[in-house]
């Protein structure tokens, strides 16, 4: 089998938002206490953070996660984390039916930020609270000192303010589930009031509001209209999440969700087009995907943990063993916001350490990547610059999410400064291995640095503690160019990286 594709220098789709390779961390199971935060742990610094999991995040080099949620957020006393650690009360969360310990808030948080080389996301509560508590936080943050709120802060250790830039109004207030869920005009009304008092503080900061939940709500795409109707002037981000699951375990209708996932970004991005010409603007809102990644792994766990009805201390929850399937899910999921760059400009993988995550560990043992961990790296590493609008023609399958899905699932992008093109490339078939003819245009003296596969022969391996290493990448050599194009052979259900100097 054959795809043609063809990248021409000049045919741009967007400069890429490093914050495409964002993360996200929640109050929720073992993600903070057991994840980042161990004290006693071998490794962990004295400030109780592990060092093994800050040395996986920071190869990720992820420029911001989104704290502190999240369902967890919309019932969620920010005050309650912070000050001294024996005065903090311990809380239910009604979210996950847990009890929070409140031993890490938002100034353990930004500290954990800078080590792990990341910068804090934060999420306000606009399902149990509201505007004066997002702007109290705010103050508590970000004023220098002088205030109530940013003396407090000082008083409890922290000197400087934490510049906090990028902030979200809520959390999913779309869903039913959700503490404190409201209508579309509900909450468009209240995410306008509270901009505007975040923005009466500080002018440059950046805002995001709730978009839908998942594009099968049945609010779905409604709701973006009308809050965007609400908000609009006020707002520069409105959030889309989306999970993926494989339940009836076929892989080319799993790895067709993509698609699903591409006409997501397609409508929302309409509805953007439809409010800002209504509202005769000339701000574009951008999409931030601030939750996305595999999730049904640990689905029937979970219902046995929860069912226990003991509001367990960081129980295992949402504990997902990804598997070397999954690897191909999100290669295609990150293609896809490469190919929609241009409306896509933030993006966090749900979740970070342990929680539907890249990295997994044991408590008071090691720390590992899970499989779906290396596309992501690749991603986050090479992803960067200008994406690149190619045309490909090759074979297709017709599945129950779409018709004329392509084998070929494929992005590039052009690091100009570096002088490099990196092409991310999925091979769907499930039997057949792809003759890849790519023909590079502008692109004269391009020669092929660098190139890694990810190929098993079986879809369910998976990366545990005692056997780390059962999936990851290796270096290969199959790609060259000659006469100006770009020729390499993608196996069976594998991912690629190919790196050209140009």
């Amino acid at each position: 089998m054959k795809a043609d594709v063809v990248i021409h220098r000049d045919f741009r789709i967007a400069d890429i938002d490093d914050r495409l390779y964002s993360s996200f961390l929640e109050h929720l199971g073992r993600a903070i206490y057991g994840g980042i935060y161990e004290p006693g742990h071998p490794t962990a610094d004295e400030h109780g953070f592990r060092r093994d999991v800050i040395e996986l995040v920071r190869e990720l080099n992820s420029p911001y996660c989104r704290y502190p949620g999240g369902n967890f957020v919309s019932a969620y006393n920010w005050e309650d984390g912070v000050g001294p650690r024996s005065e903090r009360p311990v809380r239910l969360d009604l979210a996950w039916r847990t009890r929070e310990s409140n031993q890490i808030g938002v100034n353990e948080f930004v500290d954990w930020c800078k080590k792990a080389n990341t910068k804090p996301m934060l999420a306000v509560n606009l399902g149990s609270r509201g505007l004066d508590d997002a702007r109290n936080f705010l103050e508590y943050c970000n004023h220098p000192g002088g205030t109530y709120w940013s003396d407090l802060r000082r008083k409890h250790g922290w000197a400087d303010p934490h510049g906090v830039k990028l902030w979200c109004l809520g959390n999913e207030m779309d869903g039913p589930w959700q503490v404190g869920h409201k209508s579309a005009y509900e909450y468009g009304r209240l995410a306008d009031e509270t901009a505007k008092a975040m923005r009466g503080f500080d002018k440059s900061l950046e805002l995001v509001v709730c978009g839908s939940s998942n594009s099968d709500m049945k609010t779905y795409p409604d709701w973006e209209a009308q809050v965007l109707e609400q908000c609009y002037d006020s707002a520069d981000h409105i959030s889309l999440h989306m999970y993926f699951a494989n339940r009836e375990k076929n892989t080319l209708n799993y790895l067709a969700k993509a698609e699903k996932l591409d006409r997501y970004i397609v409508t929302i991005g309409g509805v953007i087009d439809y409010i800002k010409a209504k509202k005769r603007s000339k701000k574009t809102i951008g999409i931030s995907f601030d939750e996305w990644n595999v999730w049904y792994h640990s689905n029937q766990q979970d219902k046995d943990i929860l069912a226990r009805d003991e509001w367990p201390d960081a129980p295992h929850l949402l504990e997902d063993v990804y598997n070397f399937e999954d690897v191909l899910q999100v290669g295609g999921i990150l293609n896809t916001f490469i190919r929609r760059s241009d409306r896509v400009r933030i993006a966090c993988i749900a979740q970070l350490v342990n929680v539907i995550a890249p990295i997994m560990t044991e408590d008071g043992g090691p720390a590992w990547r899970q499989t779906i961990y290396y596309p992501l790296y690749f991603a986050s590493k090479y992803g960067r610059g200008y994406a690149l609008r190619l045309v490909a023609d090759g074979p297709t399958y017709d599945s129950d999410e779409a018709d004329d899905v392509p084998y070929l699932d494929v992005s590039a992008v052009h690091d100009v400064a570096a002088n490099m093109v990196t092409l991310f490339a999925v091979n769907r078939h499930p039997d057949s291995a792809l003759d890849l003819d790519t023909r590079l245009e502008g692109f004269a003296g391009a020669r092929v640095v660098e190139q890694h596969e990810m190929v098993h022969e079986d879809l369910a391996a998976v990366n545990t503690a005692s056997r780390p290493n059962a999936v990851v990448p290796t270096s290969t050599s199959d790609a060259k160019v000659e006469d100006g194009r770009l020729r390499a052979t993608l196996k069976p259900l594998s991912y690629t990286v190919i790196r050209l100097s140009v």
